[in-house]
């Protein structure tokens, strides 16, 4: 059975001057996927663009793009989108039960399209690369012969366990040895620092982007715009596509996540990026997410 979810993203900017023009790039409508359905998608912005295009990227994902050329001193764009998800945790293929060693030769040795297409998520990225630091740091979750998926939700335990969680720790242009010396970040830190762990062993993996639902605080009401986006990271398993890990939470992806896009890295896939054109100072934007469930 699947659960109809409503999300809603909104994104404010506001600007000390006026802003002429502007170009934005959004990847803010879920993607269709095995066990995904997204039936509806509107995303509407203020003030009103000039020019409002949509295509689909090298990866399958959703992107719009937005030219605004008359002057302004704020930005909204919000998107909402119903989407269907099903739970398919339990459709892992038994080669999430072989050694993982055998997963990545798999990979390396095979020609079917979804191994090639797997391939490009074992390379260096403009943000992960592959790295001693990173294949040492793994090393005690993947011991000769383990099986792929313990030895991915272990390590995917032990980054939640190391790191800790700090919003405002790191910022886009953080480097990830400096996310890995500090021991801290957000989401998109902790997905980046499994993918180099798994690209560095051999092992396909791609960051993911989207939305969790979330409960609030026993016998409180949700409050509407307490979510917020989140990253988690994928890994490939033969015969089983892709299966996705969140080190955040420490837990496997269920049918409570909602995918957006997905890419080798952050700097694929970021909800809202652009260019634009002031002499004033941008206020940092003010981002509200709702995701609920629909009854029924």
């Amino acid at each position: 059975m699947a659960t109809t979810y409503r999300v809603i993203h909104r994104t404010e900017y506001r600007y000390e001057a006026d802003v002429s023009p502007s170009y934005s790039q959004l990847h803010l409508a879920p993607r269709d996927l095995p066990g995904q359905r997204c039936l509806s998608t509107e995303i509407v912005v203020d003030p009103t663009p000039d020019d409002y295009r949509e295509r689909v990227d090298f990866f399958g994902n959703r992107v719009a793009y937005v030219a605004i050329q008359e002057p302004h001193r704020s930005l909204t764009v919000t998107a909402t989108s119903i989407v269907d998800v099903e739970d398919l945790g339990s459709g892992v293929s038994l080669f999430a039960d072989r050694p993982w060693e055998e997963v990545r030769d798999h990979v390396r040795a095979t020609h079917t399209p979804d191994a090639i297409d797997a391939v490009q998520f074992v390379l260096d990225s403009p943000v992960v690369a592959a790295s001693p630091l990173f294949s040492e740091y793994a090393a005690p979750s993947f011991p000769p012969g383990r099986h792929l998926l313990d030895a991915v939700t272990d390590l995917s335990s032990r980054i939640h366990r190391d790191f800790t969680y700090k919003p405002g720790a790191t910022s886009v242009g953080t480097t990830l040895d400096d996310v890995f010396a500090r021991r801290e970040g957000v989401c998109q830190d902790f997905a980046q620092v499994g993918i180099a762990c798994l690209r560095s062993v051999g092992l396909p993996a791609r960051y993911v982007s989207g939305y969790l639902e979330t409960d609030p605080p026993p016998g409180r009401p949700k409050l509407d715009g307490a979510d917020v986006s989140h990253a988690w990271l994928s890994v490939y398993v033969p015969q089983g596509g892709w299966v996705g890990v969140d080190p955040t939470n420490d837990q496997l992806v269920s049918d409570r996540y909602v995918t957006t896009a997905y890419g080798r890295d952050y700097s694929d896939v970021p909800p809202l990026s652009g260019v634009m054109y002031t002499e004033g100072r941008a206020e940092r934007p003010r981002v509200l997410v709702d995701v609920v469930a629909l009854p029924g």
